[in-house]
């Protein structure tokens, strides 16, 4: 038995439960780790909510880092007594122990602490297969303008850093001057607070009116319009979040006028589709945190039996940087 966060339905963070859960031996092609950390993310909160359904009951949780302490038939990249950890897989994260699919758990690196990499998995590869794979028009080229909100947030944070370290001038957006502070010491070229200022307005101005290449939207609903109007011609809005609500329909007629504009809604679990593809995004993100050019920033820690107060901070805007729960 292990003790896990688990969901009866869907609803607010007060679904949350602490319980005892069996949990098993691994399958063909499956792992049982024993997590050290897991990390929280917004796509938690969605799965809580119901925006992405999942079948009930539901152990929550997408991100975690451990020990293998079996492994299944078929299995061969890992092995019993590896420290790994895993960005993709599906819910259940949040627990002492799991029995999940072994595709997505990638050996760690003796030198990334598990609490670092529960920390930057799931935000990490997402960063990674954005700012290298969902690129617009014509690549992106030292020197580049692009525009990210939630720029203080762990996928932000990151962010930041590893644009800087390709040479991109990263226009960060965050709700308050704190936040706009902690973006640009993580190498944020321009910072923009969206709770006193108007975010188009001024990227135009910082780009001379010209636009950016490309905006990385994680809010959804509350930017989605005004992300479209910080667009130059051909450029291209990767909409890959929803933290203030889904996007609405809009009219595809209306991305002519602004300047032929591409749209597109993307996910990580595509780019993690296999075995190879996952590993490729997990190597590049463990090289480039070894390095020292991007460092993972954990601001807050909970117990694992906190989860529910863990996920209120997060909804209230109140954490900044990456969250670890602690089992």
């Amino acid at each position: 038995m292990a003790k896990a966060i688990q969901i009866q339905k869907t609803g607010g963070p007060e679904e949350l439960k602490l319980v005892d859960l069996p949990v098993g031996e691994p399958g063909p092609g499956e792992v049982r780790i024993r997590h050290h950390a897991c990390g929280l993310n917004f796509i938690d909160v969605y799965q809580r909510t119901g925006l992405y359904p999942f079948p009930m009951p539901l152990v929550l949780g997408n991100e975690g880092a451990g020990v293998i302490e079996a492994v299944g038939p078929g299995v061969t990249h890992v092995k019993v007594g590896d420290r790994a950890a895993y960005g993709t897989g599906g819910p259940g994260a949040y627990s002492e122990q799991r029995v999940m699919k072994a595709m997505g758990v990638c050996k760690l690196p003796d030198a990334i602490a598990f609490d670092t990499a529960a920390a930057m998995m799931l935000k990490g590869m997402t960063v990674q297969y954005l700012l290298k794979r969902t690129l617009p028009q014509g690549g992106l080229q030292a020197g580049d303008f692009v525009l990210w909100h939630a720029a203080a947030g762990g996928v932000g944070l990151i962010a930041c850093q590893w644009a800087k370290a390709l040479g991109y001038q990263l226009i960060g957006t965050a709700g308050s001057d704190e936040k706009c502070r902690l973006a640009q010491e993580h190498g944020a070229a321009h910072v923009i607070n969206y709770k006193t200022e108007n975010f188009v307005e001024r990227v135009k101005a910082i780009t001379g009116g010209k636009g950016v290449k490309v905006v990385y939207d994680s809010v959804g609903k509350d930017t989605f319009e005004g992300s479209l109007d910080c667009l130059r011609p051909l450029g291209l809005l990767a909409s890959f979040g929803n933290s203030s609500g889904p996007v609405a329909p809009f009219a595809p007629g209306i991305l002519g006028p602004k300047g032929s504009l591409y749209v597109t809604r993307c996910t990580l679990f595509t780019h993690a589709a296999t075995r190879e593809g996952t590993q490729a995004m997990a190597d590049d993100l463990f090289s480039v945190v070894s390095s020292g050019a991007v460092k993972i920033r954990i601001a807050q820690r909970y117990p694992l039996a906190d989860a529910a107060q863990a996920q209120r901070d997060l909804e209230a805007r109140k954490t900044t940087g990456s969250t670890v729960l602690i089992p």
